[in-house]
């Protein structure tokens, strides 16, 4: 069976009051683990004030369904899809959700204003910036 990659961003709509969104963020962690695991799903997620940034990878109808959830959850607003479709190989097979922490510097040269412009990112730099974060944190550990 063929997996797929989804690359997404979306507007952080976490309250950012800091104890806010440091309970918001340990809840979407621990229910992205717990629910990736039961379906076979992995990837990495990154956030600043404004942005989430994420890589899904896994069986077709497992990001579908997944990716459901997301579009439905009230701290992610204007989703949009960077980029879906197979791959040979999963880059984060081994992280039910690689977790790269407040990167807001990572998202530099990107973000021209405070408002949320999907259109900004692209896939290739998105999954780039993630897997590299990804692989300096597991070298840094």
């Amino acid at each position: 069976m063929t997996d797929f990659r989804l690359v997404y961003c979306s507007e952080n709509r976490v309250p950012l009051a800091d104890q806010g969104l440091r309970s918001a963020m340990d809840d979407i962690l621990a229910k992205s683990r717990r629910n990736n695991a039961l379906v076979g799903v992995s990837g990495a997620l990154m956030f600043s004030a404004g942005y989430f940034g994420q890589i899904l990878e896994g069986r077709q109808g497992a990001l579908e369904a997944t990716f459901e959830r997301i579009q439905q959850d009230a701290r992610h607003g204007e989703v949009c899809v960077l980029d879906f479709g197979p791959v040979s190989k999963r880059a984060f097979e081994n992280w039910s959700m690689a977790y790269v922490g407040d990167h807001s510097q990572a998202f530099d040269g990107w973000i021209g204003s405070s408002s949320f412009d999907g259109g900004i990112f692209t896939a290739n730099a998105l999954f780039e910036k993630l897997r590299s974060m990804v692989a300096s944190a597991v070298q840094a550990a």
